[in-house]
């Protein structure tokens, strides 16, 4: 298969030196494979071309670009899982602090609950009453101590 694809007004392999951008979509119902020279790769500023997808039981470990293929295939999942990790250890942290929180809330509104619930409305009331009689009683006597002296002054005068 070969596929010429028209840049810049050049057509097929006979590109001019400059930077191409753009994307090629390859469909078959054939394998596809992707190779270049080692200079086509490091003018491209790439070290290999591979599949990203490659997993680990595609891979044959007898040769040592396979070897290196399965271990960079192995460091790609284990980058990913830690990702994965930080981001789900993160979400358990926000979920832990709202059970907390909540947790908290709901022991507090327990006992508020509770302490409304456990009054006595009798005692409290008579409790109330008995407050305000002292108070008022008190008043009085100071009433009555304030005009003694005054009385006695008027005697005197």
């Amino acid at each position: 298969m070969t596929i010429a694809e028209t840049l810049t007004g050049v057509t097929g392999t006979g590109f001019t030196d400059g930077t191409y951008y753009g994307s090629i979509s390859l469909d078959s119902a054939a394998d596809i494979e992707i190779t270049g020279t080692s200079q086509g790769l490091a003018d491209a500023g790439l070290t290999s071309l591979g599949n990203t997808t490659t997993t680990i039981d595609q891979v044959n470990i007898e040769t040592r670009q396979g070897a290196t293929i399965a271990i960079s295939s192995v460091d790609s999942a284990l980058a990913q899982i830690d990702s994965m990790r930080g981001d789900l250890g993160a979400v358990q942290n926000r979920f832990e602090s709202t059970i907390s929180n909540l947790a908290n809330v709901s022991e507090n509104l327990s006992a508020a609950r509770s302490r409304i619930l456990d009054a006595d409305i009798a005692q409290e009331t008579s409790a109330m009453t008995k407050n305000n009689i002292l108070q008022q009683a008190g008043v009085s006597i100071l009433a009555q101590a304030n005009q003694a002296p005054q009385l006695a002054l008027s005697l005197l005068g």
